[in-house]
């Protein structure tokens, strides 16, 4: 599905006398997608898989917090989610087959902090595009959702079946999302997918994309520029790699969670879009992406150490507001449905090649 035929009438002007000829000629033009936050860390690795597999590929950002640099070759549209002229004046210069949707801030302690910078952003930003699709006739989008939505879990490995209860703004954002997305699949026939993302992690084993956030957040990109630190000579106790909270109730009292490489994420993503595109994927489908096996935070740090061979240092401080103690998915649904699965689940794996972006980066 990654082509679509296209039909062309030409005239042929005949002879003196004689009748004009109209010839169809059938030409393959690629599938077109739209990127919506192609230049930030998980958007730029899906637009190299989407050129990978064959797609044509635009990119739309504002560059808040992605890179111009990151899309590589591909069209950039600087423009806002929250201006819908911007996202007018993007789908009558392109025809879009699909859309995927990556432009979300998604830093859980600044949505309890500043709540109304998210909702303003992934609510209304979002509910700017759907309009836009739906006035240019573009009905498939592939949407980046959360693990977030469920909130503290009941049990684990989380399924799609848990009730969703999230408990920051980030989250519920997410989840009002997911559900307008449902509501559109009834009134207006708007064919989605929702992948719920557990956490994202890794670089491109080819070393053509990393992982750059400003500010970062992320737990593995901040132990592993630990380490480079440390590796570059400065000391292991000057350290501000931050532990936030050891009372979790989990083995080792750190917080637990499941990390997927970046590079599976964007193979899931590109099995939705192939499953719109068919049009299969008929309303509103949802789907946890994981690899079904949690870390702590100092498991994590240890197999960062392993990795790096560097003696990375941290300070501990208490809890932040809104993280959950364990965040574990199951993704048989994926499985089932999509054909889908993580390749790359080994953790020190999916670190290795974080810790080759980030040495050759410098």
């Amino acid at each position: 599905m990654k082509y679509v035929k296209i039909f062309q009438k030409t005239r042929y002007p005949a002879a003196r006398g004689g009748k004009s000829l109209f010839i169809k000629k059938a030409f393959l033009v690629k599938k077109k997608v739209l990127v919506v936050g192609g230049a930030g860390y998980i958007g730029s690795h899906m637009v190299l898989a989407l050129v990978d597999a064959g797609y044509a590929v635009v990119v739309f950002d504002n560059l808040s917090r992605g890179f111009a640099d990151a899309v590589g070759s591909v069209p950039l549209i600087v423009g806002d989610l929250r201006s819908s002229s911007d996202l007018d004046a993007c789908f009558a210069e392109h025809s879009f087959d699909l859309v995927m949707h990556f432009a979300a801030l998604a830093y859980v302690g600044e949505s309890v902090t500043e709540p109304e910078l998210y909702y303003h952003n992934n609510v209304v930003g979002a509910l700017n595009l759907l309009a836009s699709m739906r006035q240019h006739g573009v009905n498939r989008l592939v949407f980046s959702s959360t693990c977030a939505t469920y909130g503290e879990p009941d049990s684990v490995p989380i399924a799609e079946s848990h009730p969703q209860r999230p408990i920051n703004p980030y989250g519920r954002s997410k989840l009002m999302i997911e559900q307008v997305l449902a509501d559109y699949a009834v009134a207006y026939g708007f064919h989605s997918v929702s992948l719920r993302y557990f956490n994202a992690a890794g670089c491109d084993q080819k070393g053509r994309a990393g992982e750059r956030h400003d500010p970062e957040s992320h737990l593995i990109p901040l132990v592993l520029a630990e380490a480079l630190r440390v590796k570059q000579g400065g000391e292991p106790d000057e350290t501000a790699l931050t532990v936030f909270g050891t009372d979790f109730p989990t083995e080792d009292g750190s917080c637990v969670r499941d990390y997927i490489h970046v590079s599976d994420l964007c193979n899931a993503h590109l099995r939705a879009a192939e499953r719109l595109l068919a049009n299969e994927a008929l309303g509103a489908e949802m789907y946890n992406l994981a690899n079904g096996a949690g870390f702590s935070v100092l498991e994590v740090i240890a197999i960062c150490r392993k990795v790096t061979a560097q003696p990375i240092g941290f300070r501990q401080l208490p809890r932040r507001a809104g993280d959950p103690a364990v965040l574990v998915g199951n993704a048989g649904k994926a499985l089932d449905v999509l054909g889908w699965k993580p390749e790359r689940p080994e953790l020190e794996r999916i670190i290795e090649t974080a810790w080759r972006w980030i040495c050759k980066a410098v």
